[in-house]
């Protein structure tokens, strides 16, 4: 049933660099089949929280449990694990040399050794979910950057992972391109897939989100469904930023 089983967990996560402490004592529960969005200023420690829960980035106390395992600090087990958590970056870190059929290929081939006919015959079926089935044997040159981001996601799709991690993906985008990377995700997020998204798109959040995670200065203020996040936040911090996120919004739409 959606929602009644914690597919992740973090125990009290501490991260610093040399003696700039980057999350303070983070604790956060993910349910099978939850969309939790993250929000906060820049700098608060949103992308690093996502890098620390895939691996990128060592910690420097707590735990990190994936369904009920510890995979923190490993090293011998980190692909293993990276299969079970996608993440999709600003960066496509897409392999130019290679068609978009075979950047998606490359991981369930080689990484779990599935079979070839299989994995094509899946691959395709999600390039046209994405509307990309016309470009499987084009190369990542050929493709605007709202494409590339569906190609991103695609490819992390294709590994059957548990749980999605999505760092500000539209960040990079034209506007015209933000748009048609968000119709994935809340399709995705309409199939029930677990998902962890950092975002500034405050209207996407408010629509997508099962849960609203504001963080400020490397810890958790706040945390609630959208609709009260939104309307009524229970802390002042939360109302500043929102309040700012208005203002600049309000601002932009009349200078064009």
């Amino acid at each position: 049933m959606k929602h009644q089983d914690t597919i992740l967990e973090i125990k009290h996560l501490k991260k610093q660099f040399d003696q700039s402490i980057i999350l303070k004592d983070i604790s956060l529960e993910i349910k099978k089949g939850e969309v939790v969005v993250i929000v906060g200023p820049s700098g608060c420690g949103k992308s690093t929280l996502l890098r620390c829960i895939n691996g990128l980035e060592n910690i420097q106390g707590g735990d990190i449990l994936l369904q009920g395992n510890s995979i923190s600090n490993q090293t011998k087990n980190m692909n293993l694990v990276r299969q079970k958590i996608g993440m999709v970056f600003q960066s496509y870190d897409l392999f130019p040399h290679m068609t978009i059929l075979n950047n998606i290929l490359l991981g369930p081939l080689k990484a779990q050794r599935r079979d070839r006919k299989e994995v094509i015959k899946e691959a395709e079926e999600l390039l046209k979910r994405v509307g990309l089935y016309d470009k499987r044997d084009a190369y990542p040159r050929q493709l605007s950057g709202g494409q590339k981001q569906r190609l991103a996601i695609v490819r992390a799709l294709c590994m059957h992972p548990d749980i999605m991690l999505f760092d500000e993906v539209t960040a990079a985008l034209d506007p015209e391109m933000v748009r048609e990377v968000l119709d994935v995700m809340l399709e995705l997020a309409k199939e029930g897939s677990t998902m962890v998204i950092v975002t500034h798109e405050m209207q996407f959040a408010r629509a997508i989100a099962d849960r609203i995670i504001f963080m400020d200065q490397g810890e958790i203020i706040e945390e609630s469904k959208p609709e009260q996040f939104f309307t009524s936040p229970s802390t002042d911090r939360a109302r500043q930023f929102l309040n700012v996120f208005e203002f600049n919004t309000i601002h932009s739409v009349e200078n064009n």
